[in-house]
């Protein structure tokens, strides 16, 4: 069984379960994701890609629903006992279904873990508890597991495969019917009902800014496959210079020469493939309160994380995201190659922390390869998967334990 949660899950899932298959033909996957598992070749019991949320008061709306879904998969795991789950991301849910599983005797592989150096450190006594294996996405978090106990592997980071797929910047400009010479600005509010209310409009009146300022500058939103068109048009409407493709987020972000995007994989998307960016979220007041008391780093991008500083603008506290910080933030980007500059060098220090292509290969090979088991006590899980960490990987570990204590 794979349970992923969310729309980047489901795309992570994907690659995984393709792989699971080609190495098992036989196998039978079934679980709870999105069309790209089901195109994957998933039984798909629940699709929740519609229905994922952030936040604190985000999640409120959607809790009935998951909770159908969970007993639904509770009672799966209970009456056909596969022979392992694997969880990706998606912790507040996927944690209680481990704990399910290792009732059941389940084994339990964890494949993009929760990010615990970030936020809720405690939760690696959970995954301490009742999970097997972890496969880790960053290089550092196999020491941080490994030195917490925990039987994790470092496999890289799934995006990384996603973005095979990925069109060269001429055969998405060509996609996009963009010349070769107009600046293009995308637009990437986020794949959640939600945050897309909250971000898009001020990223249409960003536009609406920066097109004064810029006459020969395109502006282009990538809708993620999870929203209604409905709701984005609506908000975009008829605004001159703006155009909505849906099912294109990697082609707008190669020919783009800048990027507007909320918080999440898609700003390691954007690294990856060489695009500078300013990042912006909204939430909710409750939320934004709720982030402050439990976040640990002082980012909230995947990139600054990663990298420990600051590389690409962040807009995230409510009385910073205005269209005037965003319009200042993103102006100075096309104005400066300096400051262009030090970010693509940035993302290439980036890329050689997420490891080599063939994420889902590794993982694939490691879940089907025998030996799980859950674990034997509260203390360290039974597996062969505690190996010696490296020396960078120490040093990784050591940089991300010094940040969640800053």
């Amino acid at each position: 069984m794979v349970v992923a949660g969310e729309a980047s899950g489901d795309l992570h899932g994907a690659g995984l379960c393709a792989a699971i298959r080609t190495l098992s033909p036989g196998a039978r996957v079934f679980g709870m994701g999105g069309e790209h598992m089901r195109a994957a070749g998933v039984e798909l019991l629940a699709d929740v890609s519609r229905r994922a949320t952030v936040g604190g008061t985000e999640a409120v709306s959607g809790v009935p629903a998951l909770y159908r879904i969970f007993r639904r998969l509770r009672r799966v795991l209970e009456e056909e006992h596969p022979d392992v789950l694997v969880l990706i991301d998606f912790p507040e849910f996927n944690l209680r279904l481990a704990r399910v599983a290792r009732r059941a005797e389940i084994p339990v592989v964890y494949f993009v873990p929760p990010q615990i150096w970030a936020w809720r450190r405690g939760r690696i006594r959970t995954i301490r508890r009742l999970v097997s294996l972890v496969l880790a996405a960053f290089p550092f978090e196999r020491a941080l597991y490994r030195d917490a106990g925990v039987a994790v592997e470092f496999v890289g980071h799934p995006v990384v495969d996603g973005l095979a797929a990925a069109p060269s910047r001429a055969a998405a400009r060509r996609a996009l019917a963009v010349a070769d010479d107009a600046p293009v600005i995308g637009l990437l509010p986020g794949s959640r009902p939600g945050e897309v209310a909250r971000m898009l409009p001020l990223m249409r009146e960003t536009a609406v800014r920066l097109a004064a300022r810029w006459p020969t500058a395109r502006f282009v939103v990538a809708q993620a496959p999870t929203l209604d068109g409905p709701l984005v048009q609506g908000i975009i409407g008829g605004t001159p210079g703006i155009r909505v493709v849906r099912d294109a987020t990697l082609a707008v972000i190669r020919a783009a020469d800048l990027l507007l995007v909320t918080s999440g994989t898609a700003t390691l998307e954007a690294a990856l493939l060489g695009t500078p960016m300013v990042v912006c979220y909204k939430l909710s007041r409750t939320s934004e309160l709720l982030g402050r008391m439990t976040l640990r780093v002082p980012w909230i991008s995947l990139v600054n994380i990663v990298l420990g500083r600051r590389v690409v603008p962040e807009l995230f506290e409510r009385r910073h995201v205005t269209v005037d910080r965003i319009v200042n933030e993103a102006a100075a980007l096309l104005d400066n190659t300096e400051a262009r500059t030090a970010q693509l060098a940035a993302f290439a220090e980036l890329r050689a922390q997420l490891g080599e292509p063939g994420v889902g290969m590794r993982a694939a090979y490691l879940i089907l390869g025998g030996g799980l088991r859950p674990p034997s006590d509260g203390r360290r899980a039974p597996s062969g998967a505690l190996l010696p960490a490296s020396p960078r990987e120490q040093d990784c570990a050591g940089k991300a334990r010094a940040r969640t204590r800053s």
